[in-house]
Order: C-alpha cells, then structure tokens, then sequence
C-alpha cells in the first residue's frame, strides 16, 4: 500500500470552513493528518489555512494516477496577444 496525501487551502478560516472541508474529505476516506495556519505580524486570525490528509492506496493505484500539472502563475509575453 502506498501512502497518498491530499492538501486543501482554505482562504476564509473559521470553524465552518474547516469543519467542512474535514468533513467532505473524511466522508471520501482521507484521514485528517493536520491543519496549519498562515498568520500576520498584523493580526492574530490566521489568514489562511492548510488542511492536510492521507490515506493508503494500493501501488498499482498509486503508479497510475500522474501528479497535477503545475498550475502558470505568470502568463509568457508569448501567451498575451
């Protein structure tokens, strides 16, 4: 069995929030790993949070499902018309 793990960014961090997205993944098999939060020097609310989970999956499972294609952040001068 091969380890897999699912990451979920939440950008409004309150306990609706997280309950929800801990609840959806749990509900689809994924075990709740951990939750770490993005703070300012500005503010004591977290800003955003990340929620991680994992679950175990079989090895042919795993070989066979290619990683997620990075998404462009910056768009070439090539790409602008």
């Amino acid at each position: 069995m091969a380890l897999r793990y699912k990451f979920v960014e939440l950008s409004i961090v309150t306990d609706e929030t997280i309950e929800q997205a801990v609840n959806e993944w749990v509900a689809q098999g994924w075990q709740l790993e951990a939750i770490r939060f993005v703070t300012t020097e500005h503010s004591k609310r977290p800003a955003m949070a990340f929620v991680s989970f994992t679950r175990q999956a079989p090895q042919d499972e795993a070989d066979r499902e290619p990683p997620r294609a990075p998404r462009v952040l910056v768009a070439d001068d090539n790409d602008v018309p």
